[in-house]
């Protein structure tokens, strides 16, 4: 008798959970009350600008009420690609989150006009972006990686009254701080020639040449950027790179990932001091082996008014992949707390 009630409780517990799970899935993916269900989820948002009006490019995935990312690429000029990390992870957690490529970036459109490559004109776009996607401080987390992180804060400066959360991933609040910790902690660990020459050519302004270009990715990307051999990168990583839009980049990045040099737009950029301003949720994440120094990545955490850090112990400047597991149950575990 008691076998029998036993074993029609456990199996209508597990009706009963397999049910629920497949409620969740079932709403997870349904897009019927979504405007964008016809075109699978993307969306193309018009942008107002000074020069005039351009189309932006973004893509849903999911269905959650209550938490909706909006990623931030770095670059600047990169695209949404290599965020495509995030689909092994975020579904699985109920996270409904948007792919976005900035204007001149990725699908979205190219006005070829560096006039329009400002950073305070690039936190208008997200405001608006925002307003599209029908996002708000119920709801909205932003995650920037990189030049997406420095677009990140700037975003929360102005705007954070929006905000439900934020994620600053692999960047820091100072470019000369960057700058500084390129030249005086990661070029000396390069090989003394190889230090010598990539400086023969940096002097000389040459940093098109074949040689020079050669040995940055020879000895600095694999060992700072993304911890893979580079014939092994990820799919998704070598197509955003592969569809950067160099103008924009050399603009506000200059012609370097080993530092910021010559004239670029973000050369000066310094929001440390404003830091304290910043009033919600805030993770920051840093790699071991990032470009920037982690540290920083982790005092940033302790000058925002309720921040955390997230640190990958085998991460460089591409953490979402080189210690992948550590950055994404750590990015969902603060989702998940907010």
């Amino acid at each position: 008798m008691y076998k029998v009630i036993i074993l029609l409780f456990a199996v209508t517990t597990l009706v009963s959970c397999k049910s629920s799970n497949q409620k969740t899935t079932t709403n997870y993916f349904d897009y019927n009350q979504t405007d964008s269900k016809l075109s699978g989820g993307n969306k193309v948002i018009p942008i107002n600008t000074p020069l005039g009006v351009y189309n932006v490019w973004t893509k849903r995935v999911g269905n959650n009420p209550s938490l909706k990312v909006l990623l931030l690429h770095g670059g600047p000029g990169a695209t949404s690609e290599y965020f495509e990390a995030a689909d092994s992870y975020f579904p699985g957690a109920n996270i409904e989150y948007y792919y976005y490529d900035q204007l001149g970036s990725g699908k979205s459109d190219n006005p070829n006009d560096e006039r329009l490559w400002e950073v305070e004109r690039f936190v208008d776009e997200v405001e608006q972006v925002r307003v599209a996607l029908g996002l708000d401080s119920s709801n909205f987390v932003l995650l920037g990686h990189s030049w997406g992180g420095i677009l990140a804060m700037e975003y929360a400066l102005k705007y954070q009254q929006h905000l439900k959360g934020l994620i600053i991933s692999n960047m820091v609040s100072s470019i000369p701080d960057y700058v500084k910790y390129a030249n005086e902690v990661l070029g000396p660990q390069l090989p003394p020639e190889i230090l010598k020459t990539i400086r023969s050519y940096e002097e000389k302004g040459d940093y098109t040449n074949p040689t020079y270009l050669g040995l940055i990715q020879e000895y600095y990307y694999p060992e700072h950027i993304l911890r893979m051999k580079p014939s092994e990168w990820p799919n998704p990583v070598n197509r955003a790179f592969k569809n950067i839009n160099y103008p924009l980049y050399l603009k506000m990045q200059g012609p370097s990932e080993f530092g910021v040099v010559g004239d670029a737009l973000l050369k000066n950029w310094d929001r440390t001091n404003d830091l304290n301003k910043i009033a919600v949720p805030t993770l920051t994440i840093g790699g071991e082996f990032d470009t920037m120094d982690p540290k920083a990545m982790e005092k940033m955490s302790t000058l925002v008014q309720k921040g955390s850090y997230l640190y990958c112990a085998k991460g460089s400047h591409m953490s979402m992949y080189d210690d992948q597991e550590t950055y994404f149950n750590g990015v969902i575990s603060f989702l998940k707390k907010l």
